[in-house]
């Protein structure tokens, strides 16, 4: 039996790393409870929200006055059950429950895309080069963290305007700092290594170091915590959404679903109680998948 040929611009060996390595991460994913419980978790929460539109049994702007605010399992003249009760709109709360997702999850992922990717060319630049260029990048970082994100958010959107595309980045742009101290912190360990001063003797130029000695040992922090940071923009575009300044109100998203239930919250209290469900479950979902990945990707932790 013929062996396989090594992978272009690898030895054998290296492959053969990279494999075993490959390897020894899904054995220890699988026996992490908390991770395989999150990636579950999301995995449905993707999938709902990819397919809402066959998963929804009503439209979600659909009312129905006349079938207003009534408690889950109602079945209406016609026959319709509604899963999880009506809004006082009479429209279908699990319908509108399930298209809330596509609205949470965007926000999320694509939030934490954009911080990550203003962060971490920040963070390598002040941590590699320092002087100047770091001391002020940093001060300024000590200055936006010197104010709540959300109250910074709230300001920017009473600047920007509210909409869809407004909080992504709002909530991106407050969030970068985060990413960029880590990184930094991160580099600054790197680059004293021995590694790094052996690649900076033989001649390498910065970017080649930067690229191929040092951002290696960056990733596996960042992953970590942008995984988690995905719950924390979730909750806070819920949060901006329920105090009236976030994603416009005709779109169904689950903190509009909980602001339009507090005021019922004691003759319909269905109409927040299962979008705040749906929110918490994914919420934590997020934070136990992105607590399992630090503990697998994290050596210090298995010493």
């Amino acid at each position: 039996m013929s062996t396989p040929e090594p992978e272009r611009g690898f030895s054998q060996a290296q492959v053969t790393h990279v494999r075993s390595r490959r390897r020894e991460l899904w054995q220890r994913f699988w026996k992490s409870r908390r991770a395989v419980v999150g990636a579950a978790i999301i995995l449905v929460a993707i999938l709902v929200a990819v397919f809402a539109k066959y998963l929804a049994p009503y439209d979600y702007e659909a009312q129905n006055l006349m079938f207003a605010r009534k408690p889950p399992l109602s079945v209406d003249p016609e026959g319709n059950m509604y899963l999880f009760g009506t809004d006082p709109l009479g429209r279908d709360v699990f319908s509108r429950a399930i298209f809330g997702s596509r609205v949470s999850l965007l926000v999320g992922v694509v939030a934490v895309a954009l911080a990550s990717a203003i962060g971490i060319p920040i963070g390598l630049v002040t941590g590699y080069f320092g002087g100047t260029i770091d001391t002020i990048i940093m001060r300024l970082a000590d200055v936006q963290l010197a104010i709540p994100g959300l109250i910074l958010a709230i300001a920017l959107i009473a600047v920007i305007g509210g909409g869809l595309l407004p909080v992504i980045f709002i909530l991106g742009f407050t969030a970068w700092v985060g990413y960029a101290r880590i990184v930094r912190g991160q580099v600054l360990s790197a680059k004293s290594m021995p590694f790094v001063e052996a690649a900076r003797a033989s001649g390498g130029s910065n970017w080649r170091i930067i690229t191929k000695h040092i951002m290696p040992n960056v990733w596996t922090p960042v992953i970590v915590i942008a995984t988690s940071h995905v719950g924390g923009v979730i909750i806070a575009e819920s949060s901006l959404t329920f105090l009236g300044v976030g994603v416009s109100r005709s779109i169904p998203t689950w903190g509009t679903m909980i602001a339009d239930g507090r005021a019922y919250l004691d003759t319909a209290p269905w109409i927040a109680a299962f979008p705040g469900l749906a929110l918490t479950i994914t919420v934590l979902a997020v934070f136990f998948f992105g607590d399992g990945l630090r503990d697998i990707l994290d050596p210090r932790l298995r010493l």
